[in-house]
C-alpha cells in the first residue's frame, strides 16, 4: 500500500489497484463529461452532512495484496471531507459509469466487491446511446436491482430525494 501511495503522489493518472496489480482504464470524453455533470447535479441535492466525491480512491482491501478502486462518483458522509482516500464504511453509494474499457469491471467485479465490503447502494450508468441508470440496493450481502431509469428521475437515497436529469449528463450544449 505504501508503494501505491508513493506512485500516486503528484500523478493525474486514473488507475486502480486490484489484488496488488495496477489497472489503467481509458476514460473517453463522453464518460468524463458524465462524471462531472453527475457530480454537479448530486452535490446541491444532497443534505448535510452527505457529500459527493468524484474519482476518489476507495480502499477495498488494505492488507496484502491490496485492492484500491476509484469509483466514478461516491456519496459519502460529510466527515470524510476532501479525503484523497476513503474506507467503505464512509460510503453510502458508489456510482460507476460504464466505459468501453470497463464494461466487465463495472457490471460484474466492482458490484461484487462493493457489496462484499458493505456499501449499501450501487448505481450503474450506461452512456452509450440513450443514458440509463440502474439502481441496486444491498440485500443479504449482494446487490439486487431496485429500478432502471431514463430521462428525468427522482431517486431516493436513504430517504433523501435526488432529482437527476440523465439526458443532461452527455447532451451537447447548444451554441450561444
Amino acid at each position: 500500500m505504501n508503494e501505491w501511495s508513493a506512485l500516486r503522489e503528484g500523478g493525474d493518472l486514473l488507475c486502480e489497484l486490484v489484488d496488488g496489480v495496477a489497472i489503467v482504464a481509458p476514460q473517453p470524453p463522453r464518460h468524463q463529461l458524465a462524471v462531472w455533470r453527475l457530480t454537479a447535479q448530486l452535490e446541491p441535492a444532497l443534505p448535510a452532512p452527505l457529500a459527493v466525491l468524484a474519482r476518489t480512491e476507495l480502499v477495498i482491501e488494505e492488507e496484502f495484496p491490496p485492492t484500491v478502486r476509484a469509483p466514478d462518483v461516491l456519496v459519502v458522509g460529510g466527515s470524510v471531507g476532501h479525503a484523497a482516500r476513503v474506507a467503505p464504511s464512509d460510503v453510502l453509494a458508489a456510482i460507476e459509469i460504464v466505459a468501453p474499457g470497463s464494461r466487465r469491471m463495472d457490471r460484474i467485479m466492482k458490484p461484487a466487491e462493493y457489496a462484499a465490503v458493505g456499501i449499501e447502494h450501487y448505481w450503474l450508468l450506461e452512456v452509450d446511446g440513450p443514458v440509463r441508470l440502474t439502481a441496486y440496493r444491498r440485500r443479504a450481502g449482494q446487490y439486487e436491482p431496485v429500478g432502471e431509469y431514463r430521462d428525468r428521475v427522482t431517486l431516493e437515497l436513504d430517504g433523501h430525494p435526488l432529482p437527476l436529469d440523465l439526458n443532461a449528463l452527455t447532451a451537447l450544449r447548444s451554441p450561444a
